[in-house]
């Protein structure tokens, strides 16, 4: 845990007039990046080095950042008082969140995508993991090992105060904040065996994009309800709204936490809407820019790069076989 010093809280003492405005700022909001490995704040177009600005008491690492949400917050009431450390059009941001304990998902979470992919609307969240070495930053390339990789545009929940037995009237308290997410998955590796194994078809090394900040709950207008969108060089693939989901981030992390003890970084991937390109049969290709896009928290655009074959890129499950002739099937009937 980071231990603040006397020399920090005294700074910020001194910068606001009265204790009462200290705790008033305190939940005032921020917007959290990670520039070249190292933590920074975010204001408009500029970037605010964490370290420096705080002069020690945070380190570098963004992970530890999310240990004192209050403190990072009461910092960032006050970046006006600080020099810009750079400006973001300059700098490749990675991902906000670049090294959680865990890494979990929800399928099936939009009943649009649940009806498309002609399946039951689960009685509970349908949770799965993917690998944490997934997870890479908001305009990473995508390394794809199969011609059958696919997209799923999510919002994505960061856990700040860990809980276990979280009331689902308290999750939100438990939020450190949201961001854009890619759910990416490998077709045939995911389809591999029966019943599908989704953890290892969504968790090749950057199938997890995440940024392009982690923006708190009170630095957003409505985040019960922002518009989510996924657009593939140019084509609208997915569009809908967050407040479809069928199990809101409250209900994942009483159901979660249930099971297991949410820790602080902890990612939760939502669910995505309808529109994945297994329907249609619409894969990425090489060369695709990958655009996703959730209101108030920004855009990831991530460059698809078709790599090396994986040891089962040609071969055909026959689940996912069913799969690939119902979207043409479904496709044909549009023409």
């Amino acid at each position: 845990m980071l231990v603040y010093t006397s020399c920090f809280c005294l700074a910020v003492w001194l910068i606001l007039p009265d204790i009462n405005h200290f705790y008033e700022v305190s939940f005032m909001g921020f917007r959290l990046a990670n520039v070249g490995g190292r933590a920074a704040l975010v204001s408009g177009e500029a970037y605010y080095d964490l370290e420096k600005i705080s002069h020690g008491d945070f380190s570098q690492d963004p992970m530890q950042a999310l240990e004192a949400l209050s403190e990072l917050s009461a910092l960032d009431a006050q970046l006006e008082n600080f020099e810009p450390s750079g400006q973001l059009a300059d700098v490749e941001l990675g991902p906000p969140v670049p090294n959680p304990k865990n890494c979990y998902a929800v399928g099936l979470n939009y009943r649009n995508h649940a009806e498309e992919s002609n399946m039951a609307i689960p009685p509970v969240p349908m949770v799965f993991t993917k690998h944490t070495s997934c997870i890479t930053g908001p305009t990473a390339n995508i390394e794809m090992r199969s011609d059958y990789v696919d997209y799923e545009a999510e919002l994505v929940a960061v856990i700040g105060k860990p809980g276990k037995d979280i009331a689902r009237e308290d999750a939100w308290q438990h939020v450190a904040g949201l961001c854009v997410g890619q759910d990416i998955s490998d077709r045939p590796m995911q389809f591999s065996a029966a019943p599908p194994q989704f953890n290892l078809g969504k968790s090749f090394d950057t199938f997890g994009p995440i940024g392009p900040v982690l923006t708190s709950l009170e630095s957003l207008e409505n985040y019960h309800s922002m518009e989510i969108l996924c657009d593939v060089s140019g084509e609208l693939r997915q569009k809908d709204n967050v407040d479809d989901l069928i199990f809101d981030i409250p209900f994942i992390i009483a159901y979660l936490s249930e099971i297991v003890t949410l820790n602080t970084g902890d990612v939760i991937f939502t669910g995505t809407p309808a529109g994945v390109g297994v329907i249609e049969g619409k894969y990425l290709r090489d060369g695709d820019m990958l655009t996703t896009s959730i209101e108030g928290l920004g855009s990831l655009r991530n460059r698809c790069v078709r790599v090396t074959d994986h040891s089962r890129a040609d071969i055909l499950p026959d689940a996912f076989s069913k799969l690939l002739a119902a979207a043409r099937e479904k496709a044909a009937g549009h023409k």
